[in-house]
């Protein structure tokens, strides 16, 4: 046992890639829930820099009850209307008065911060929604207690306590399923959609291994005025069913088979046609939480946290940092050393403790044949350990949004 009580062990069991059935999701950022935790996350970021920025400090606030509710639309080919708005409520606590140590008394616009921030937040991710007219934002931000304050320092000297006894876990490295999941959805909605205005950014990926087959069916959005007619939207969901295989295809060598809207009736003119290009004008509703893991992905053959990590304060709020750091750890072990199979991180902390000496670290191991942990333990540990030394990088990569958190 170490300093920072880190346990590595080999576990017998199936890596998940020889495992026979597999399930992996991806809500994509235009999904309700994804949406929720876009702009919980995009809120948060922001009033850490108004903090730092006004007083050096990041104060206490936590955005992470982040709600949408659905509107309604009319779609039509050329081009519908949005009949009733979305709604979104931002949720959480933040610190509006504050008192420095020389006894400035600081003021904080955290509403209009907030504000500012969903709609650039929304004016990005889902352009053809128009803010104040299709999705209408409020804020509901209560004020944070003087006495959870907790200091960020410039310098990143001082370490944090925990604010909770929680846990984050995750896992390396990605199954070939799980990789494809991640980098169809990021593909749609990132060098496709660029050259195919006529997908929104409600894209949703859920794939399935059986063996050596993989099933993806993916559920894509279509905006109604890139679209003249029937034929035009069969030819863009034949666009992406191709896309997405051609994608699959290259990352495996398993056989691939791609379905895409298959709620879609033709004969009775039931399709995924929308006005703003997410479901959310359509009454499917949002929370921060309910979707993607702080990997991207929803694993259910893998350990996940309960933790919405999407909003919460960065500084010490433990059910954000530990599942991040988790996942940093476990990219970096498998990058780093050779031998291992499936690797999955542990972190669990215990309130008042600082966040660098985590209550256990435990990382359980699936060696490749031939390797023993005893070949490779020093090494894992001492990955464990620096980055667990560094866990303040990841306050900073939060705030400057360089690190993914659903």
């Amino acid at each position: 046992m170490t300093e920072r009580n880190i346990r590595i062990e080999s576990v017998d069991r199936r890596a998940v890639e020889d495992q026979e059935v597999e399930i992996v999701e991806r809500k994509g950022v235009g999904h309700p829930d994804s949406l929720c935790d876009g702009i919980a996350e995009s809120v948060s970021r922001a009033l850490s820099n108004l903090y730092l920025e006004r007083v050096g400090e990041v104060l206490h606030y936590n955005t992470d009850e982040t709600q949408l509710a659905a509107g309604n639309a009319a779609p039509a080919f050329g081009g519908g209307e949005v009949i009733e708005p979305i709604h979104v409520l931002i949720v959480g606590r933040a610190t509006r008065q504050y008192e420095g140590p020389d006894g400035t008394e600081y003021t904080l616009p955290v509403d209009s911060v907030a504000l500012s921030a969903a709609r650039d937040y929304l004016a990005k991710t889902v352009p053809e929604l128009e803010f104040g007219t299709d999705v209408v934002v409020d804020v509901r931000l209560g004020e944070g207690s003087g006495d959870l304050q907790t200091v960020f320092g410039e310098d990143g000297a001082a370490v944090p306590m925990a604010n909770d006894t929680s846990f984050g876990v995750a896992h390396a490295p990605l199954s070939e399923t799980e990789r494809i999941v991640l980098d169809a959805e990021e593909y749609l909605n990132g060098p496709y959609a660029d050259s195919h205005p006529e997908l929104g950014p409600d894209v949703k990926i859920m794939g399935k291994r059986e063996g050596d087959h993989i099933d993806l069916t993916v559920a894509a959005a279509m905006i109604d005025r890139y679209l003249d007619g029937m034929e035009a939207y069969r030819d863009a969901v034949a666009d992406v069913r191709e896309a997405v295989t051609d994608l699959a295809e290259s990352h495996t060598d398993r056989s691939v088979a791609v379905e895409v809207n298959t709620a879609d009736d033709y004969d009775t003119d039931s399709i995924y046609l929308t006005t703003t290009g997410t479901s959310a004008e359509q009454g499917d509703d949002g929370s921060v939480g309910r979707g993607n893991r702080a990997n991207g992905l929803i694993t259910p053959n893998r350990p996940m946290s309960m933790e919405a990590t999407s909003g919460k304060n960065p500084v010490n709020h433990i059910g954000k940092i530990y599942n991040l750091l988790s996942t940093r750890i476990a990219a970096s072990v498998v990058d780093e050393v050779d031998g291992i199979r499936d690797l999955r991180v542990r972190l669990l902390s215990q309130i008042g403790r600082p966040i660098d000496r985590p209550h256990v670290a435990d990382a359980s191991v699936v060696t490749e044949d031939g390797v023993a942990l005893a070949d490779i333990e020093s090494d894992v540990e001492a990955i464990i350990d620096e980055e667990l030394a560094g866990v303040t990088d990841v306050t900073r990569d939060v705030i400057e949004g360089d690190i993914r958190t659903f």
